[in-house]
């Protein structure tokens, strides 16, 4: 069995290996191989691999030096099916995200500035670029600190990840389809990519509060159908295609919130509810809140007026913070910060048995 360097890292509220792309193979098929033996995917627990079986827990990055002008690191993100032993690189995950400033530093492809060093990273999946601010006192990264996360027990050091150019990030347009609200089977929603391509509904529109735990909502299994089909019919409408074998677009129930914040969310990934929120997702509902003619703004009454600069995001384990700026010369273009926490958690060699890696 060949050992391959990897750093197990917590970032925001998903978890997952972080590789180099230098000790992975230059070939994409086997690569992917690699990754479902590493992770032990086929499998509802990974029980012969790393996975933690579940979306959350069955995540991977891959981290090189940028050849881009505008960034120190690319990103890869790649999402491994739990049961289904299959990987999709389509989307970027904010939350992996998290772990890349801290690896970057420590694996010395980005030096350290001072107390605070900015990782300019671009993200191969979308294209998009992201500056993630990390916490380096003496040179070094500190994951010690007293920022809280929800969804994330105790605390630690604050990563701010800024998003630079989300709009459009998997189809050129953040309204795909040319329209802010769409009918599908006479029901309202809205098609967004902003950050990561989404369909949006009101929830009492499929018959929910918005307020169920992610476990009632998973065992709803005629409810999951109806937003199955929400979601292909978004998935060819906003350019994707057939999108039944792919994890985007992510569906996203809203209703109004239940604890001061500004909307409550019930977000899939894409056939279970997260149990949290993707930091992605949270770009993406945040920029609805503030656009005009969105069934976000309709449901708020806001009509996306007036803009506001901090949106509340209520999710099953609590609430995310998203602020907003807007820039460009008619401050149309809308830019998105967040702030969540990462930690190593162990260093070391994984191994894949040879004979696994070649059965996919």
């Amino acid at each position: 069995m060949q050992p391959i360097p990897c750093v197990l890292m917590r970032g925001g509220t998903s978890k997952g290996p972080v590789f180099l792309a230098s000790d992975l193979p230059d070939v994409i098929a086997e690569r992917d191989e690699l990754l479902l033996a590493i992770m032990g995917s086929g499998h509802e627990l990974e029980i012969d691999g790393i996975g933690g079986g579940s979306p959350q827990t069955s995540k991977v990055a891959i981290v090189s030096p940028s050849t881009h002008a505008d960034a120190d690191v690319d990103y890869l993100f790649v999402q491994v099916m739990v049961s289904q032993r299959r990987v999709d690189t389509a989307p970027n995950c904010g939350n992996m995200l998290c772990a890349v400033g801290p690896f970057a530093v420590e694996q010395g492809l980005v030096p350290a500035t001072g107390n605070l060093t900015q990782v300019r990273i671009r993200n191969l999946n979308t294209g998009t670029f992201v500056c993630a601010d990390v916490h380096t006192p003496g040179g070094q990264v500190s994951y010690e600190g007293q920022t809280r996360i929800d969804g994330v027990p105790g605390s630690a050091a604050p990563v701010q990840l800024t998003f630079l150019d989300a709009a459009g990030s998997k189809t050129g347009k953040l309204f795909p389809t040319g329209q802010q609200t769409d009918f599908f089977a006479g029901i309202p929603v809205t098609c967004i990519d902003m950050a990561m391509p989404m369909v949006i509904v009101e929830a009492s529109l499929l018959g929910k509060r918005g307020d169920e735990t992610p476990a009632e909502l998973d065992a709803d299994k005629e409810f999951l159908c109806q937003l199955e089909l929400l979601r292909l019919r978004a998935g060819l409408a906003m350019g994707l295609g057939d999108v039944s074998d792919k994890v985007i677009p992510k569906p996203v129930l809203v209703s109004r919130p239940d604890a001061g914040g500004t909307v409550q969310v019930r977000y899939f990934m894409p056939h279970s509810c997260h149990k949290a929120l993707a930091i992605t997702g949270s770009i993406g509902i945040a920029t609805a809140c503030v656009s005009a003619g969105t069934v976000v703004a309709q449901l708020l009454g806001s009509a996306g007026e007036p803009r506001l600069s901090q949106v509340r995001i209520e999710h099953p384990s609590g609430s995310i913070e998203v602020a907003l700026s807007y820039v460009g010369e008619d401050g149309q273009t809308i830019r998105a910060s967040v702030v969540r926490t990462a930690r190593r958690l162990f260093s070391g060699m994984v191994y894949a048995p040879a004979a696994q890696r070649l059965a996919g």
